[in-house]
């Protein structure tokens, strides 16, 4: 992990199109500022950690489920 000291105003530039400016701390917070291009996204960490794992638990962990669907959906068409 880089870790950079910044204060209230200054920035930090990642590549050529993403720049993150500091615009404040109270107490434990830190309020940032993102210039990103419009197509990227961006999420909290506890988001995007959630969905992660949500997405992980949709996917079936053996075939067993896809065999049994396949059976049923066999069974319906004749």
């Amino acid at each position: 992990m880089l870790i950079l000291a910044r204060r209230p105003g200054e920035s930090i530039c990642l590549g050529e199109n993403i720049r993150i400016t500091v615009l404040g701390v109270q107490g434990k917070q830190v309020k940032i500022g993102l210039d990103i291009p419009p197509d990227t996204t961006v999420y909290r960490e506890e988001i995007y950690t959630r969905a992660i794992e949500e997405n992980k638990g949709a996917i079936p962990s053996n075939n067993e489920d896809l065999m049994v669907a396949l059976q049923l959906w066999k069974r319906k068409k004749m």
